[in-house]
């Protein structure tokens, strides 16, 4: 059954004006040049010191002229107030829409050109994305299915399983996930992230865990002979995100709040990594 779900906790702005692909492009750890109203694009926004501070989805529009951001909801008023703050003299305005997010899986993406739509950027069994102008009368699953459905796939939830000024983009497997271009040169918090690839700097990721039982809340200690080695972030029932020391992700005897949890590696991490875009 295709699964078409509305996504209520995430909100759509806009950048506009003659400057816009050229001020993402400046600011945001993919490439803004390869995004077209076919091809979406997925990429992290990072604080100077090359720190998380939040993840989108950019669409171009049908018309080429706007550049729209899928983000979390309770992010953007933050994004837009960050992002304006780097505008200058450049030849860009940032805007609220009404656009409504949804997700389908299960099936391919639909082409009729009413909409945005795009493959997922990140893992084509994500399924794809489209921002339509009102929430969807014909979905035939909801957000908590598509949550259930990317923790299956092991995709991380920005707000929920990242941390805003700690996480590292690679942490999160941005780099495993088309979430960074290694080629489209400097952005803001490119030298540390750059670095922490070149150098070897991972000590930590996040990868999907499963449960014996529902599992506990967020931040639960992962603990492994009595040692703490990584921390519960997102979940739902028995499987969630979990960020754990890389030396840890094969040990068996992990438990969180005394109960047994173990890491699903997922196929995409093991993948070797690419040394071109994303």
């Amino acid at each position: 059954m295709v699964k078409f779900a509305y996504l209520p906790g995430r909100a759509v702005l806009a950048v506009s004006g003659r400057d816009r692909v050229s001020f993402l492009q400046g600011l945001v750890s993919n490439d803004m040049t390869t995004v077209t109203p076919a091809q979406a694009a997925w990429t992290g926004f990072l604080s100077a010191q090359g720190k998380w501070l939040a993840d989108f989805f950019v669409f171009a529009d049908q018309h080429g002229e706007r550049l729209l951001l899928d983000c979390d909801a309770s992010q953007a008023q933050m994004l837009r107030q960050r992002l304006s703050r780097y505008r200058l003299r450049a030849d860009v305005d940032i805007g609220e829409t009404g656009y409504a997010v949804h997700a389908g899986w299960d099936s391919a993406a639909p082409d009729d050109g009413r909409f945005p739509t795009s493959a997922d950027p990140r893992l084509p069994q994500a399924g794809w994305r489209t921002l339509r102008g009102h929430a969807a009368t014909d979905a035939t699953a909801d957000d908590v299915d598509y949550d259930r459905h990317r923790l299956s796939l092991g995709l991380p939830d920005g707000v929920r399983d990242c941390e805003s000024g700690k996480t590292l983009l690679l942490e999160a497997n941005f780099d495993r996930l088309n979430g960074i271009s290694w080629t489209k040169g400097c952005y803001m918090g490119q030298e540390l992230t750059a670095r922490t690839r070149y150098r070897g700097l991972v000590k930590r990721h996040l990868l999907p865990v499963a449960g014996t039982r529902d599992l506990p809340p967020p931040a639960t200690p992962i603990v492994h002979e009595g040692r703490e080695v990584g921390e519960l972030r997102s979940s739902r029932d028995q499987a969630g995100m979990a960020m754990i020391r890389s030396t840890h992700i094969h040990s068996p005897g992990l438990t969180a709040a005394g109960h047994p949890i173990s890491v699903r590696v997922p196929d995409w991490f093991r993948l070797p990594q690419k040394d071109g875009e994303g």
